[in-house]
């Protein structure tokens, strides 16, 4: 998908590049800012938008929470790799029971006992 022409033009004579972060993200943040207004700072995204793909360190900076980007975090080697937000997507989560995965599942404790008058 591609950025819209809009956004490519104000960026353009708007914005000033602040960044890039591991996934090919470009952040900007305005040059000139009215009186009275607070800064605007923004992301093009590489490939598809995808919000869940901005790394803790520059989410901290878009929403002014930090007043320039941290450096980024060191990887652990038990930290898993990025994985997209799927909602809507065919690698979604279906829980077991779940309609579209099986139907079934096992039995709980917490299950509904209907009464029965005595």
């Amino acid at each position: 998908m591609s950025i819209p022409i809009g956004t490519r033009l104000f960026t353009l004579f708007r914005g000033r590049k602040v960044g890039t972060d591991e996934f090919g993200n470009v952040y900007y943040e305005q040059r000139r800012t009215p009186k009275g207004e607070r800064q605007r700072r923004w992301v093009l995204y590489r490939g598809v938008a995808e919000p869940s793909k901005v790394p803790p360190h520059w989410h901290g900076w878009l929403h002014h929470t930090l007043p320039a980007p941290l450096p980024a975090i060191k990887q652990y080697r038990w930290q898993k790799e990025h994985l997209p937000n799927l909602t809507g997507t065919q690698g979604r989560h279906l829980p077991a029971g779940h309609i579209e995965k099986t139907g079934a599942r096992a039995k709980s404790s917490a299950d509904y006992q209907p009464w029965t008058p005595q």
